[in-house]
């Protein structure tokens, strides 16, 4: 398990430009970042005053990369599935049937492993 650092800087959220004039473009939540093209753009030159764009230094690091909650993910299918999840791993449940998802889940709970995506409406606590 990796611990991020409590000092570690702040990404940015890198908001489209002129998000706000358009509904079509989204809400602020839901954005994708596109680049800003043309001419006169003020974001593409960089002025003072506009937000930031995402650049190669903003990444993290390699070995905070593809960490969800600071674990690493394992994809979980079936039951057999469970018993090759290590230390400090999380689970992540495939798109299975409810059936197999509730065997999974109380499967889980018994061998106090983290579920990672239980976020749907009728998870199983």
């Amino acid at each position: 398990m990796v611990e991020l650092k409590k000092n570690a800087r702040k990404k940015p959220s890198f908001i489209r430009v002129d998000w706000n004039k358009y509904i079509r473009l989204g809400r602020k939540k839901r954005l994708r970042w596109k680049s800003a093209d043309g001419r006169h753009n003020k974001l593409r030159l960089g002025m003072k005053g506009h937000s930031l764009r995402p650049k190669i230094g903003w990444g993290s690091k390699t070995e905070e990369k593809n960490l969800i909650s600071n674990m690493k993910s394992v994809r979980v299918e079936n039951l057999n599935d469970l018993k090759k999840v290590g230390k400090g791993e999380g689970i992540i449940i495939a798109k299975v049937g409810e059936k197999k998802r509730k065997e999974i889940i109380a499967k889980a709970n018994e061998m106090k492993i983290k579920i990672l995506n239980r976020y749907r409406k009728n998870a199983i606590k």
